[in-house]
């Protein structure tokens, strides 16, 4: 028998959490809830978690900074924000900040057992082995290198997960105008439920990690049809 995936519940809500955390089980996953943000990051610093279930509303350490702070963390845990804020504002604001996806409440539990299911079937597809690059700008999958040339030294970029696989992508396929649905499928691999705006949130994250390099010109935006990587910008 395969170890239950373990999800950590974050929620105040004591009759909303009750509601999840049972639903959470019935699915097979096995759960911890606390209470607050202060117990949901000493929870998140001491164990490692195959998701977490976030509330926006938290005492203590909201939400949004308990959201940053794992993000900022060195392993990468997927993150369900729940909230009753659900206008376009703070759900892309639960997007900049690195949620994986977002539900407003209030919510049917078979519905965020189904987002919680899609952030487990998402794989994102594999990366060649071979070096890629393109007028001074080279990425090492084997590595998980970028680096650029500029002014005679060599900069090192720094870029997450993500973004490195939306950059190798890009520079796969350099000139092709590629829609936000064609890099979910092609950088997210399954993207059912995932949020067409959170292209937007990791390309303005490429942006900024190329822009070191003077790079993030290269990443353009085609209007009314998506974004490409140009060879010469």
């Amino acid at each position: 028998m395969s170890t239950p995936k373990r999800i950590l519940l974050v929620e105040d809500d004591g009759d909303i959490a009750e509601v999840v955390a049972l639903h959470l089980r019935d699915e097979g996953y096995a759960v911890e809830h606390a209470v607050d943000g202060t117990a949901g990051l000493t929870l998140l610093e001491r164990e490692a978690w195959d998701a977490i279930v976030l509330d926006l509303m938290l005492p203590g350490i909201d939400g949004l900074e308990l959201c940053r702070r794992t993000r900022a963390m060195e392993r990468y845990t997927p993150i369900i924000i729940t909230s009753a804020r659900g206008s376009e504002v703070h759900r892309v604001l639960g997007l900049e900040i690195g949620a994986d996806d977002y539900v407003t409440k209030p919510f049917s539990p078979k519905e965020l057992m189904a987002r919680i299911k899609a952030v487990f079937r998402r794989r994102a597809p594999q990366l060649t082995e071979d070096v890629v690059a393109i007028n001074g700008l080279k990425l090492d999958p084997s590595t998980h290198r970028v680096a650029a040339h500029a002014q005679g030294s060599e900069i090192k970029l720094d870029l997450g997960p993500t973004e490195f696989r939306l950059l190798h992508f890009f520079m796969t396929h350099p000139e092709r105008v590629h829609s936000r649905t064609q890099l979910l499928d092609q950088v997210w691999g399954d993207h059912v439920f995932v949020e067409e705006r959170t292209v937007d949130v990791h390309i303005k994250r490429l942006r900024a990690a190329l822009k070191p390099a003077g790079c993030d010109a290269m990443i353009e935006t085609v209007r009314g049809s998506g974004y490409r990587l140009a060879k010469s910008a």
